[in-house]
């Protein structure tokens, strides 16, 4: 990461009312997942244990902004039938509500009239968009990460993610198809 590079854990430290993301590929290819997801694949056992040394840092991370009060919430868009990156995801996500996230899906089929933004990203606030580059493959592009704070471009990410949020089912409730 270059010194111009924003970080993610300042900026999510920094945040005082929200941090909403929004998530919109069918598979991730990013190295820190790569042990546990080929684990998942092998055994199609999950590691859901908050304390775990790959999840501790994250917990933490949300615990902390959410007893501040910061509401953390995550979208996610995916195509059905879902990849089996997708499935992996579904199943670590109990973690991510146990450390404090609401998450929601949403069919891509029921996204067809949203206007969305053409990368994942994170809001911090409605301020400060920080958006997520990855290759075709998934694995982060370079750089990976772009931070944006113009009022029409938040405004934009802000409108599609509220849009996504309304139509999307609660974690508790979808089921994989």
């Amino acid at each position: 990461m270059s010194q111009n590079e924003p970080r993610f854990d300042a900026l999510l430290d920094a945040a005082h009312r929200s941090a909403v993301h929004l998530e919109m590929r069918d598979t991730y290819g990013v190295d820190d997942e790569a042990d546990d997801f080929n684990e998942w694949q092998r055994s199609g056992k999950r590691d859901v244990d908050p304390g775990s040394a790959y999840w501790a840092p994250w917990v933490d991370l949300i615990s902390r902004a959410t007893a501040r009060g910061v509401t953390v919430r995550r979208a996610r868009v995916i195509s059905e039938p879902v990849t089996d990156y997708i499935r992996y995801e579904h199943a670590g996500t109990p973690v991510n509500i146990h450390a404090g996230e609401e998450v929601r899906w949403l069919s891509r089929r029921c996204a067809v009239d949203l206007l969305l933004p053409g990368c994942d990203l994170w809001i911090f606030d409605g301020a400060q968009v920080l958006f997520n580059h990855f290759s075709g493959e998934g694995g982060w592009s370079d750089p990976p990460l772009e931070l944006r704070s113009d009022s029409s471009i938040v405004k934009q990410c802000v409108d599609a993610f509220e849009a996504v949020w309304e139509r999307a089912i609660p974690h508790d409730q979808y089921e994989i198809h």
